[in-house]
């Protein structure tokens, strides 16, 4: 099942206070960069994060998840109404990758 536009809006505009969001759309999903950096992405429309540390520090119940067949797990977030959250969220994974 491909994921929608309408939830990658919804989204994106709950990643609007941050500057350097962008996606690129990849065989009917969506991989989610911060400041060219991959962090995320939104699979059958489920928005997913990377494993980091902080990831499972700031989520310790989630899940991991397969985005689709053959891919790494990711963390399912569930929490994707909290603005400030998923901000602070992104923020966090994007320091652990970029170390």
């Amino acid at each position: 099942m491909a994921s929608g536009r309408d939830y990658l809006d919804y989204i994106l505009e709950q990643l609007s206070g941050l500057d350097g969001i962008t996606y690129r759309a990849m065989m009917g999903e969506y991989i989610i960069y911060y400041k060219g950096t991959i962090v995320g992405g939104i699979y059958d429309d489920r928005f997913l994060v990377k494993p980091t540390e902080a990831a499972k520090t700031m989520m310790p119940d989630a899940g991991l998840v397969l985005p689709y067949e053959g891919a790494k797990k990711m963390i399912l977030v569930d929490d994707v109404e909290n603005r400030t959250f998923l901000s602070d969220l992104i923020e966090a994974v994007y320091k652990d990758i970029s170390r």
